[in-house]
């Protein structure tokens, strides 16, 4: 039985949340759609009023860029575009790695600067963009790199500086005589706070007045005038919400005067919010902090443990020496590991997640830490999923990656990243001297100001969605047609969550299932009525029919590591649990 699909369909490649200009989810609202996404089909991709922001080029930057080749390119070339130089820099790299026959005037980068024609004041920002310019026939390339890294502009950096362009306000580079920096910070004024690692922040900007919605906050408060000092208060408050010693859902003035809760922040020697860095996306982290671990240890293959979220594995095995992927994360796979070891194989590093996504399988961190500190290895974790108030991860890791587009944020319209240093890491020196050097803060101010205004209410959050989260996987459990239910505290590595698990932590808010039979998945699916779309850790309950999303074109080699076609993943929000639990059951009896 399936439930009737005609309004359903209209929702089909709708902005989620609906009417949300910078949306990271787009809704996929039945089983059919997610396929036609998938194919392409015109009937599913024509109707795309966004998309997940690293698969799907926002219509704000795909209008600038095309503004940019126009002026600046030629008929047959196309344009990516980049918060800086160094960024568009390594993609020019990766496009002479993939298509070495290609000129340097057929991939070059157009640098746009602020025309000092206009006066601009020193504490409003000044707008900046880099293009790589090259072949159309070769976008693939281009799209490539842009997904993988998580370096591209953010839809809000492209709104600003393309009205910016438009005005002339924003000019290219070289015809104004200006001196391009043409690598990472050391060759920058260091302007934010992040350039000085976070010791003195800045001054204080007017207060923000709490209670005013944000969106017409940013437009009124800033117009076209962003303040610079307004937004490094926002990343200092955001990055003592990560080191864990800001839990009050206060306003921006009172947050900062607030004394650190020890409480909950990481219980680590040494540790504090200048450990923590910002990036415009979780996969700008682990693509930086991939490149960071190189800089500081040299070209050394890594290892992906445990089936990962797709662009991780790829980035380990596409910049780089390789990787070796041990895809069931284990133990037997920790064995073969330690065994290459010991036959004198040396690694750079070992990136996993905890938990895994989708399977929720969490790794093994003692062993996986005995092993580095035995064998000279990094050890990179990404808590997105398990989270920092859930758990605490950091004493096992050299480097915590995490997505703050996700439960962080939690209203699905703004991306953001960080990556966590551990001050008693064997290799924390120098890879804080490499951060030291090659960290650029690419954060957009306006995203920074959505991103901290989210996370205000983050610690109540967590413990709403961890309780819903539980009363869902109990529903699933219980029903005779569901296969499997994969949940951290139903899984065979539990042991391995909880000896990370936080006293007052929960299980976090995503969990999967898969079915008998395809057809019994999309009967279930089709008939959920909840948010059904990309990306997790958002307020409302979010669906998706995730290996369709991620893995279409590698079914079968997700089979092979247990990831099956029909598993549909579930992001909990903070819904009434009763509610919810009924959804779930309406749902689960239209299976028949």
């Amino acid at each position: 039985m399936t439930v009737s699909t005609a309004n359903l369909e209209n929702d089909v490649g709708e902005t989620i949340p609906p009417l949300t200009a910078h949306a990271v989810s787009v809704s996929l609202p039945t089983w059919d759609a997610n396929v036609g996404y998938e194919e392409g089909r015109p009937d599913v991709v024509s109707r795309m009023k966004t998309g997940y922001p690293r698969f799907f080029i926002h219509k704000s930057i795909a209008r600038f860029a095309e503004a940019i080749t126009a002026t600046h390119g030629l008929p047959h070339e196309s344009s990516m575009l980049f918060p800086s130089h160094a960024c568009a820099a390594r993609c020019v790299d990766f496009f002479r790695q993939q298509a070495p026959e290609l000129t340097p005037n057929q991939v070059r980068i157009v640098d746009l600067v602020p025309n000092p024609d206009h006066r601009h004041p020193e504490n409003r920002v000044q707008p900046r963009v880099s293009a790589v310019l090259f072949p159309k026939d070769r976008f693939k390339i281009a799209k490539t790199f842009w997904q993988h890294s998580g370096d591209g502009v953010s839809s809000r950096r492209a709104e600003y500086c393309h009205n910016a362009f438009e005005e002339g306000i924003l000019v290219e580079q070289s015809k104004v005589g200006q001196r391009m920096s043409k690598g990472p910070k050391r060759y920058q004024k260091k302007a934010s706070i992040d350039a000085t690692n976070g010791h003195h922040p800045p001054p204080m900007s007017p207060r923000e007045p709490d209670g005013v919605d944000p969106v017409r906050f940013v437009e009124e408060r800033f117009g076209r005038n962003l303040d610079v000092g307004f937004a490094d208060n926002a990343k200092l408050a955001i990055r003592r919400r990560i080191a864990g010693s800001l839990t009050a859902n206060v306003g921006l003035a009172e947050a900062l005067k607030l004394e650190k809760d020890h409480e909950r922040s990481r219980p680590v020697a040494g540790f504090s919010e200048d450990d923590v860095y910002l990036y415009p996306s979780g996969m700008s982290a682990i693509f930086n902090t991939h490149r960071s671990m190189m800089a500081a240890r040299g070209q050394l293959q890594s290892v992906s443990y445990g089936f990962p979220y797709i662009d991780t594995l790829k980035i380990l095995e596409k910049f780089g020496p390789g990787a070796v992927f041990y895809g069931f994360g284990s133990s037997e796979e920790l064995d073969d590991l330690e065994k290459r070891l010991e036959g004198g194989e040396k690694i750079l590093a070992l990136f996993c997640e905890f938990p895994g996504n989708p399977l929720l399988k969490s790794p093994d961190l003692e062993r996986i830490r005995a092993l580095a500190d035995r064998y000279d290895f990094g050890v990179v974790v990404d808590e997105t999923i398990g989270n920092f108030l859930n758990v605490h991860v950091l004493p096992f890791a050299d480097v915590v990656v995490s997505s703050l587009t996700k439960v962080f944020s939690g209203d699905s319209n703004v991306m953001g990243g960080s990556a966590v240093l551990n001050p008693e890491g064997r290799y924390y020196k120098s890879l804080k001297e490499t951060w030291s050097r090659e960290y650029e803060d690419n954060f957009w101010p306006e995203d920074i100001i959505f991103l901290e205004r989210n996370s205000r209410d983050f610690v109540t959050r967590i413990e709403r969605i961890n309780v819903n989260a539980e009363a869902i996987c109990d529903v699933l459990m219980q029903h005779p047609k569901v296969k499997q239910v994969n949940y951290p505290k139903h899984s065979p590595t539990r042991p391995f969550y909880d000896r990370c698990k936080r006293e007052n932590g929960g299980y976090g808010g995503l969990l999967s299932a898969t079915f008998f039979s395809t057809e019994e998945a999309i009967a279930f699916f089709d008939n959920l009525d909840t948010a059904k779309g990309p990306s997790l850790g958002t307020n409302f309950t979010l669906s998706s029919p995730y290996v369709l999303l991620a893995h279409f074109t590698e079914l079968d080699w997700a089979a092979s590591y247990g990831v099956e076609a029909n598993l549909v993943r579930f992001s909990v929000g903070l819904e009434d649990t009763a509610e919810l639990v009924a959804t779930f059951e309406r749902a689960l009896a239209a299976m028949g």
